[in-house]
């Protein structure tokens, strides 16, 4: 993208602040991850039986390239820079002393191993074999980052081991023999694949609101995780998020802020906890129930929500993009007073989400603010 001259301030406090320099992922060269502890993809209608492993057909992997580089293409109109990942072959088999993994994943999600906090980005524990060594398609951008602005953190969390005991033994296996009635029952129990052994999060997890940070514990985040991130963050007050959910990942289509004072809740996942809720009510936040989304089934092997249709990325406070197929939010959003600028991201969502984890703040104009003054005991 011809930046490598550029100089860069990374700065970024919420989700809505003014967007000035962005990450956009890439879709070149994704897997289908081969089967492993923590997950195990299954899609015999399209030839994935249990077990089986590849990269995405390539006629799907051009389509979602042509518009990821539409969105780059729409930001660097509006001024923003954008900054695109270097993939590597993530055919390849990956290894640490304690485990082989036969592939990796991709790198089109830049949100789930990326947390910017104000001049510091953090790369993510992350929480799948397959993921392990994703953060070097990053590494270019943020050694650049690193030389030219002195006031940038350049940070990891630990990288976890990762072994048999970091995940509950069999879980997927004896998943599939559960009731619905006993799913549930794991919901609410929060009794999710990782244990507790190490700390394990996703950027994707956490949602910024200034002082305060939202983080969901499922199936990539555990307790110690959001633990590791109170203590990271001292400054900051870390809330604890759970809803019913029956395999929950990111948090991102979940808890969807877009300026202070207005959010999306997700109604199928809500009512969340009385206290989470009181939180925004108690600080006079509007809670706009999110409508549902107009497709009526996922893309070909996709492994995101349906919900995809609120995963938005904020430009300013006056200014969103949402999938240009998602009438009944961009009605909506309107109807607030939003630019709304529509843009084609469905072919996206098999390679790992929307709008929000196809990209990843590096700057947004604007300071460290209070937006929950008035705190709710419990949360």
């Amino acid at each position: 993208m011809g930046n490598e001259t550029k100089k860069t301030v990374v700065n970024s406090w919420n989700e809505w602040d003014p967007l000035k320099h962005v990450i956009v992922g890439r879709a070149d060269g994704t897997m289908i991850q081969a089967p492993e502890l923590a997950v195990q993809r299954e899609w015999p209608e399209h030839g994935f039986t249990s077990g089986k492993y590849g990269p995405y057909p390539k006629e799907m992997e051009e389509k979602a390239n042509e518009q990821l580089d539409n969105l780059a293409r729409i930001l660097e109109q509006r001024g923003i820079r954008v900054d695109r990942p270097t993939p590597i072959d993530f055919s390849q088999a990956v290894q640490t002393p304690d485990w082989v993994q036969e592939t990796m994943f991709g790198c089109m999600p830049p949100r789930d191993l990326l947390l910017t906090v104000g001049n510091e980005i953090l790369e993510a524990t992350m929480s799948y074999r397959s993921r392990w060594y994703e953060y070097l398609c990053y590494r270019p951008l943020l050694e650049q980052y690193f030389k030219q602005d002195p006031n940038f953190r350049f940070e990891a969390a630990p990288k976890p081991r990762l072994t048999e005991g970091t995940y509950k033994r069999d879980f997927w296996k004896n998943w599939k023999s559960l009731s619905e009635e006993e799913k549930w029952k794991k919901a609410e129990e929060n009794d999710w694949i990782p244990t507790e052994k190490e700390p394990l999060f996703d950027a994707a997890d956490v949602v910024r609101c200034g002082k305060d940070l939202f983080v969901q514990k499922s199936m990539v985040t555990n307790d110690a995780g959001i633990d590791w991130l109170q203590r990271h963050y001292p400054d900051h007050r870390i809330h604890k998020v759970w809803y019913k959910e029956l395999t929950p990942w990111h948090m991102d289509t979940t808890i969807v802020p877009l300026r202070p004072g207005l959010v999306f809740f997700n109604p199928v996942r809500t009512p969340l906890e009385k206290a989470q809720r009181e939180l925004f009510e108690k600080n006079d936040w509007e809670i706009m129930e999110a409508p549902e989304t107009v497709l009526e089934k996922k893309r070909p092997m996709t492994f995101c929500s349906l919900w995809l249709n609120i995963n938005r990325l904020v430009l300013d406070p006056k200014t969103v993009c949402v999938e240009a197929s998602e009438t009944p939010v961009i009605e909506m959003l309107d109807k607030h007073g939003f630019e709304v600028i529509p843009v084609p991201f469905y072919e996206v969502s098999p390679f790992g989400g929307g709008l929000h984890c196809g990209t990843a703040d590096v700057l947004r104009e604007g300071t460290l603010e209070d937006y929950f003054p008035k705190q709710v005991e419990g949360f």
